[in-house]
Formats: structure tokens, sequence, C-alpha cells
């Protein structure tokens, strides 16, 4: 791969950042990291992620295998940047008198919506913490979001791993519970009656009387809806960030109202 380098950092690192200089003098190339990126990702969106190879991507192109390998070292570095390709339009910026609360329940959902369209990117396991660009402006974002509380930076950081965990793993569940509906040619309603069927046969209620008494509550015979999950498990996980940022306020005024020293 030609151009300026920058020591330290991945050429496809280079190249989806921009740090990388193309030659102007010499014909185009056919082929760019961005349009290795959006045909694999038309591979994964028509059929799966497991459809996707080096092979498959280059012959949708027109081009060698071993044309790809000019841009990307491995299959990897490929994923890496699929992924980061679905988080193209980040979340807007903090709005003017936004509180943290707001920001963070207004980021959560975008995501939801972002992973909730492009549910094959779940299938790419997460390799380390984010190094990509559209990755890093939507973690910026949420950032943002606290930058008026008492967190200290490295409790902001965690919130947003939470924050970004939780919401993966509900598109995660809601993605592979639908497949699983789909595959046996049912519907959540009927999957859920022949679920409380099953459960109250196999656990009796001297042995599972918690469990019973959610199934005489009568919870399971009707499914939940499409978001409910979601909205529970986002309030509870706010619920908790909302505490942490109370006791680092009350933490601050006990500093600021009896310094160090006097």
């Amino acid at each position: 791969m030609e151009g300026n380098s920058s020591p330290g950092v991945p050429s496809y690192l280079e190249d989806a950042w921009g740090l990388r200089d193309r030659p102007n003098k010499g014909p185009k190339r056919g082929l760019s990291l961005p349009r290795i990126v959006e045909a694999a990702v038309a591979i994964a969106a028509s059929e799966s992620l497991a459809a996707v190879s080096m092979n498959r991507v280059a012959a949708d192109l027109g081009a060698s295998t071993m044309s790809l390998y000019r841009y990307l070292a491995s299959k990897d570095e490929l994923l890496l940047l699929m992924a980061d390709s679905i988080y193209q339009t980040p979340p807007p910026p903090r709005r003017p008198g936004e509180g943290w609360r707001a920001g963070l329940s207004r980021w959560a959902w975008e995501q939801h919506a972002v992973l909730q369209q492009h549910t094959w990117v779940l299938r790419i396991p997460i390799s380390g913490p984010p190094v990509t660009p559209n990755q890093i402006i939507w973690l910026e974002r949420g950032l943002e979001c606290l930058s008026d509380t008492a967190l200290a930076e490295g409790e902001k950081l965690s919130v947003m791993m939470l924050l970004g965990g939780f919401t993966r793993n509900e598109a995660t569940v809601l993605a592979e519970v639908g497949a699983a509906f789909m595959a046996a040619g049912t519907d959540e309603r009927e999957a859920m009656t022949s679920y409380r069927q099953l459960v109250a046969k196999l656990a009796d209620a001297e042995r599972f009387p918690a469990f019973n008494a959610v199934i005489a509550a009568r919870v399971l015979d009707e499914p939940a809806g499409p978001d409910d999950e979601f909205v529970f498990g986002l309030e509870r996980v706010l619920d908790g960030i909302d505490a942490l940022v109370r006791k680092r306020a009350a933490q601050r005024a006990g500093q600021e109202e009896h310094p160090a020293g006097r």
C-alpha cells in the first residue's frame, strides 16, 4: 500500500481514518477500501456474515483475491471495518440544556435502532476496545453527555462500556429469538404459549415456587411488546448510573465545603 505512513498505526486503520496519502499520478485503481467494505456488507446483509470471505468479496468486485490484500492484511481487519460501517451516522452532539440521562437514553435508542437494522454485525466477535473512526465518534457523543457530571474520566468510559454492552446484548437476544421463531415457522405468541405449557409440566411448584408464581401470574401468557424489555433494562441501567452520578456529586460538594488542610 502506497502513501505516507503513520508509525505504529496499521495500514487499514490509516486508510479508515484518512491518514494515508494516495498518489496523484498513475492510473486510478478500480478498488478502494470503502468499495471493499461496501461489497462485504452487501453480502452479509443479503445472505449472512458466514457468506463473507475474501474470495467472495473479490469475486463480487470483479477483482482478484490478492488485490484485496493490498488494502487489508486479513479477513479480521475487514470484519472490523464492516462493523464500523454501520455507525456512519453518529448521534447528534449533546443538545443545549440536555441532561446526561436524556442524552444517554437517546444514544442507547439510536444504537438500538442501528443494531436492529444490521443484525449480521452481532455475529462479529468483539476483539478489543473501539479503534475505528465511526465507533470512536459514537463513543465521543456518549462521553459528551457525561461531561457535566462529577464522574472520573475512567468512570465515564466504564458507563459507556456498560451501556454499549447492554444494547448489544439486548439486540443479540432479540435477533436470535427472532431467528428461532422463523426457523420453527411460528410467531412469538405461539412460541410463548408452547413454552408456558412445557415449563408448567416440567417445573413443579414445590421445587420451583418462585418460577411458578410467575406462571400463575400469567406473565407468560402474552408476549411482551417489541421494545418492552429494552425499555425496562435501559431504565434500570440508567438508574444505577444515576446513583453513581449523585454519589460523586455529593462527594465533590463535600470536598468543596471542607477542602483538605482546612
